[in-house]
């Protein structure tokens, strides 16, 4: 005689724990949910991490060599903004009634199409008593100036601001 056996889930009483036990696992595991990152995040994340304050090329005249390193863009674009201004300072007559030794600073904006201007002067009083039009001799010398091409951050034309100094002795 065969015999049939049935098995219900009374008989084995184990077979039902491990059942609801791997359903609850499967319902309840983050496992199988594909984690979604929005654009919005990961640019939130590089912004964190971007250093805003530094710039990948300093901006540049015409007549600086485009190829040099950061370091010699730099020397060259201080060094020709800081020639021509004190050429432009030389062909002005200066009368003064003391010797007068200050150091001016210059505060430029460069904006990100490469137009240059001048923010802020920072000179002492007694150099704006000597020199009422320091101002104007220095905005009218930056008239003249060679083309420049924009400081460049990733690849981007970008607006920088620089602060020159200008050594203003008169004897």
């Amino acid at each position: 005689m065969n015999k049939i056996l049935y098995f219900s889930a009374s008989n084995y009483p184990m077979r039902n724990v491990l059942l609801v036990i791997l359903l609850t696992t499967l319902t309840s595991c983050e496992y199988f949910n594909a984690k979604k990152i929005a654009s919005e995040t990961i640019l939130e994340e590089e912004l964190k991490t971007f250093n805003w304050n530094a710039i990948d090329i300093y901006p540049v005249f015409e007549t600086c060599d485009a190829e040099a390193s950061k370091e010699l863009l730099k020397t060259c674009f201080e060094t020709t903004l800081s020639n021509h201004i004190s050429n432009a300072l030389a062909q002005e007559t200066i009368v003064v009634h003391e010797d007068l030794n200050d150091t001016i600073n210059l505060e430029f904006l460069i904006s990100d199409k490469g137009v240059l201007r001048l923010k802020n002067i920072s000179a002492n009083d007694k150099t704006k008593e000597a020199i009422p039009n320091i101002e104007t001799i220095l905005t009218h010398s930056l008239s003249n100036l060679p083309a420049l091409l924009p400081a460049i951050k990733r690849d981007q034309p970008v607006k920088s601001a620089f602060t020159l100094p200008i050594v203003i002795e008169v004897n």
